[in-house]
């Protein structure tokens, strides 16, 4: 089972960018997923989650409005929408597989992570 991750890349401030997540091994159809982002120095947080058809989604308040989380069960890939990046979104990001259908803030509600994408935008 593999979540893989990529996308990330260096942007400049205002710039945007999308990151993907490719499921092999299995599918996660039935699971929720979500990102979640690790700054330096700093403990990973919750950035989003969407519920296991894309009904239902959620973001943390720092990326609501900018950043938008989908996902396309045939294609066995979700997806983050990065719009308006700021050198605060600098972080290495990371998709997970949830435990139920419906989403978490929580990581440890997430069973299956991806190695991580770094994402870098530049002042």
């Amino acid at each position: 089972v593999q979540l893989q991750a990529s996308g990330g890349g260096l942007v400049q401030a205002g710039g945007s960018l999308r990151l993907s997540c490719a499921q092999s091994g299995r599918t996660f159809s039935n699971n929720a997923m979500g990102w979640f982002r690790q700054a330096p120095g700093k403990e990973r947080e919750f950035v989003a989650h969407i519920s296991w058809n894309g009904g239902n989604t959620y973001y943390a308040d720092s990326v609501r409005d900018r950043f938008t989380i989908s996902r396309d069960n045939a294609k066995n890939t979700l997806y983050l929408q990065m719009n308006s990046l700021s050198p605060e979104d600098t972080a290495v990001y990371y998709c997970a597989a949830a435990r139920r259908a419906i989403g978490s803030s929580s990581s440890r509600e997430y069973s299956y992570w991806g190695q991580g994408t770094l994402v870098t935008v530049s002042s």
